[in-house]
């Protein structure tokens, strides 16, 4: 049974936050935030908006007391207990035609109105903490990602849309799977053109006032390479080669001239610890997708350096 939060007492009671201070920080919200970019894999940057000490406490008591009860759909897998880009891409797995869609901008496109409607609702909140609590969610009037609320937020919102689609696919007898924006539809499409389905999400994000980004579509055959948020699904998960061989390259090097060398040859601007970091990082990613002997043993390596470096 979910709490109903109709009087700002049992809000404040349950945030364990005085309403003085949720009321200042919702009536001065972009002044808690600040903006960090980071790179993507294709090179280009992602800008984060951070929220400050004071504000993060009062998102993640949000998160953690009131968004953590509400309805995900199954066909949602990523932000939940469990989710990850492995879940998403399993039930794709060795399917004959494989469509990937993409929702345009989404964050930037998930605005107060929508949250306050779709989250914070009425017969759950009473007015007054419906409009509180969507202020505390937002940045410059839409959601920011690097706030702990806004994961949540994304899948509570899709909830009904996912449960639609999902249901519209079943009986046509093919897969679909959400991870954040990414939207993934497998199987033999048997007398359904990949443009059905397109039109069929175009009609159902309408009704959030979302779109689809129509350059990122893409329609997968047999005997091209299927990758589903990152992992190869042709025959068995996998990570895909050239991002193994990449790793390969790095330890064969680390081990011919030594880590020092290795940096200062690539030119690489991340300290010895830095680097190793995000070397061990992108190793157990590897085995996180596909057990192999020889990434356990860059694995060993690679801790073996960050351990003697930390020791120092």
């Amino acid at each position: 049974m979910k709490n109903t939060y109709f009087e700002l007492k049992t809000l404040e009671n349950d945030l364990g936050v005085k309403a003085g201070t949720l009321y200042r920080l919702s009536n001065n919200i972009n002044s808690h935030y600040r903006s960090v970019s980071i790179p993507k894999p294709d090179g280009s940057k992602r800008t984060l908006s951070i929220p400050d000490p004071v504000l993060k406490h009062v998102q993640k008591r949000i998160n953690d007391v009131i968004l953590s009860t509400m309805n995900v759909s199954v066909y949602s897998k990523a932000y939940s207990f469990g989710d990850s880009p492995l879940r998403n891409a399993i039930p794709h797995l060795k399917q004959k035609l494989i469509l990937k869609l993409d929702i345009r901008k989404y964050f930037d496109h998930v605005t107060y109105p929508l949250i306050k409607e779709k989250v914070f609702k009425d017969d759950q909140f009473s007015e007054s903490n419906r409009i509180l609590l969507s202020l505390l969610c937002i940045y410059n009037e839409s959601l920011p990602q690097g706030a702990p609320t806004s994961p949540a937020i994304s899948n509570i919102l899709l909830y009904d849309f996912d449960n639609v689609i999902g249901e519209w696919c079943r009986q046509r007898n093919f897969v679909y799977t959400r991870y954040c924006d990414d939207m993934t539809f497998s199987g033999n499409f048997d007398g359904l053109h990949p443009i059905d389905i397109i039109r069929k999400v175009e009609l159902e994000l309408k009704k959030y006032g979302l779109f689809i980004n129509r350059k990122k579509i893409q329609s997968l055959h047999d005997g091209q390479r299927k990758k589903i948020t990152g992992i190869v699904v042709n025959d068995k998960p996998n990570v895909p080669a050239n991002y193994r061989r990449k790793i390969r390259q790095e330890m064969y090097y680390i081990n011919k001239y030594g880590l020092q060398d290795h940096l200062k040859k690539t030119g690489s601007k991340q300290t010895e610890a830095e680097y190793l970091r995000s070397l061990l990082g992108r190793i157990n990613y590897v085995l996180s997708i596909n057990c192999s002997s020889e990434f356990e043993v860059y694995r060993t390596k690679t801790v073996s350096l960050l351990d003697a470096l930390l020791s120092v």
